[in-house]
């Protein structure tokens, strides 16, 4: 991420997305950020009012186009005061994940910031499209701000871009307490018994892979900058679930987790899991490619 970062925060101008504007705000408050208020008129909104009234859609959509620009300015006008922050407005029409992964390239964003007036499912269809879509991280905002992240759950398979999301964490959390989180598998168990290995081999193998993941994990700290902790959880190869456990068991405010995908089977596997931590988790999601 370039210094200051950019970021791209977009809104359908309903109180209910508020939260996720709020928060871009306070970020760029924050980290000194450049900021960017976007907001998209649907082409099937304008496609519909020409269907419907021909030559006189013209007239229509320049209305439109006023009412959004003038809602754009009166928000970035009531947060900009509130966090002393100064945004730049732009006013799209098309189709709406185009039109920010576009735009998103035109001011060389680093971060999208995005929440939904739609509930937790829209938020995480409409998060895994733009992850298919964009390799720019991606902030699913999921609640009001009630300040900076203070706690932050960080989920680990110790691949780079492990290390790339918790550089990101820092930026935006800088003060924050991060918890890096290893789900630690034993998916083999039953294939091995049903190869006649016995419980003695299978937890020595066990133990063995445990004591990898403690040594990866703590070596893994040791190089994260800031106040942190270690969690080491066993799961049945659900980590999904143990995300999502920890998260509401311990009320962290935000979740940072890589996505990516060496091969089809493990797009499919990791996508699942980042999908579910979105439509599940109560604090918001950082995703990052």
């Amino acid at each position: 991420m370039k210094t200051p970062p950019c970021i791209l925060v977009t809104t359908d101008l309903l109180e209910a997305t508020r939260p996720s504007v709020d928060r871009a705000f306070r970020l760029a408050a924050e980290t000194g950020a450049q900021l960017t208020l976007m907001h998209v008129l649907r082409q099937r909104t304008t496609d519909e009012l020409r269907k419907l009234l021909g030559k006189g859609a013209t007239d229509v959509e320049a209305k439109l186009h006023a009412q959004a620009q003038d809602g754009l300015s009166k928000l970035a006008a009531e947060l900009g005061q509130a966090h002393d922050v100064s945004a730049n407005l732009h006013l799209a029409s098309g189709k709406l994940l185009q039109s920010i992964i576009e735009h998103a390239g035109t001011i060389e964003a680093d971060l999208l910031v995005f929440g939904s007036n739609g509930g937790d499912f829209l938020v995480s269809t409409t998060a895994s499209r733009l992850l298919r879509m964009t390799t720019l991280p991606i902030l699913v905002v999921k609640r009001p701000p009630h300040g900076a992240y203070h706690r932050v759950l960080a989920p680990l398979d110790f691949s780079p871009v492990s290390a790339t999301s918790l550089r990101l964490a820092r930026t935006l959390a800088p003060a924050a307490g991060i918890t890096l989180l290893h789900a630690f598998e034993s998916p083999f168990d039953c294939a091995l018994r049903h190869a006649g290995i016995g419980d003695a081999v299978i937890q020595q193998l066990r133990g063995n892979a445990k004591l990898d993941a403690q040594q990866q994990l703590q070596a893994f700290a040791a190089t994260v900058a800031g106040p942190t902790e270690t969690q080491l959880l066993t799961s049945k190869c659900d980590v999904g679930q143990c995300v999502i456990d920890q998260e509401q068991a311990q009320d962290y405010d935000l979740i940072v987790m890589g996505r990516h995908g060496a091969n089809m089977v493990e797009e499919f596997l990791l996508g699942s899991v980042t999908k579910r931590v979105i439509a599940e988790s109560h604090c918001d999601v950082l995703v990052v490619a």
